[in-house]
């Protein structure tokens, strides 16, 4: 699909703070943070976890364990596509028994993501909680879900698409509304 940039909503002083907000927000709702794992969804939930994990760190002193988490095979539209999708990788390599799960990742669009990663960590044991952090949450949702921590609510069309635009993956930071040429 052909898009263009409607609008720009952040750049990386704001994203800078929004994940500042974040990572303290976690810290203040999971006071025992001997308890607390992050888990990124791929691609660039993975990223944002690692910056929070990082802030964490320098915030708190303590290293909070990351996992990494492809939910590939538990979305519930892989009988709609015609090529079958690229299977990333899942990484983690520590128990979630009895520990407080923060789930992340970059935009919370319908819930149906975040619907079948939590198929897939409960394949991997029972935590003590699953905690959501979405880095943009736009709405529209199709499940019951919402984030317990958001960096930015942003009220989007269905036919537009916030695109988060990390250092890591992407060469800079920068959060976009871009739409379908021809609007």
């Amino acid at each position: 699909m052909d898009e263009k940039i409607k609008a720009k909503i952040m750049d990386d002083k704001k994203m800078k703070r929004t994940f500042q907000r974040l990572a303290i927000e976690i810290l203040e709702r999971n006071r025992d943070a001997e308890k607390l794992v992050l888990i990124g969804i791929q691609t660039r939930g993975v990223h944002v976890a690692r910056r929070i994990q990082q802030l964490i760190k320098e915030l708190e002193n303590i290293d909070v364990p990351l996992g990494i988490l492809d939910i590939t095979m538990f979305r519930d539209d892989l009988h709609k596509h015609e090529q079958q999708p690229a299977v990333k990788k899942t990484k983690i390599d520590f128990s979630i028994e009895d520990r407080d799960i923060i789930l992340i990742d970059d935009v919370v669009f319908t819930g149906r993501t975040i619907r079948a990663a939590m198929d897939s960590i409960f394949e991997l044991g029972r935590p003590a909680s699953v905690q959501l952090a979405a880095f943009i949450d736009r709405g529209h949702r199709e499940m019951p879900i919402s984030p317990d921590f958001k960096g930015k609510y942003l009220p989007t069309s269905r036919r537009e698409r916030v695109k988060v635009m990390l250092q890591e993956t992407d060469g800079k930071d920068q959060v976009l509304i871009m739409e379908p040429k021809g609007f």
